[in-house]
């Protein structure tokens, strides 16, 4: 089971502490390209659904609200036992500006409360 969940840009050079890395983004980022991407996994079914991306893009609503809401799309998502099986390190990827209030940051919240740690 999942041991620790941190978050980094998709820009960032991995590091040795990293473990496995996902990205998280539905679509892939700008200037990445995919053969020399150094992750393990790309996961687009783990990110918001496109109308909630779109409404917190689109500052429809606020980061609390997205927050909750992008929750409750993770509470019926069966995608999220596997990424609980994963042992060791988990570091999701995103090429959010500010990951620490984006959806990686609630997904990293909610993995860590799932795995009871």
């Amino acid at each position: 089971m999942v041991d620790q969940v941190s978050v980094k840009r998709v820009y960032d050079p991995p590091g040795d502490e990293d473990g496995t890395r996902m990205l998280i983004d539905r679509m892939w980022p700008r200037g990445v390209r995919r053969a020399y991407w150094p992750g393990n996994a790309w996961r687009p079914d783990l990110a918001p659904s496109t109308e909630l991306r779109r409404t917190f893009h689109g500052d429809d609503v606020d980061f609390e609200r997205f927050a909750t809401q992008y929750r409750d799309e993770l509470d019926a998502n069966p995608a999220i036992e596997g990424v609980l099986a994963i042992e060791g390190t988990l570091t999701l990827v995103t090429a959010a500006r500010n990951p620490q209030r984006s959806h990686a940051a609630v997904l990293a919240a909610y993995l860590v409360e799932r795995a009871g740690r």
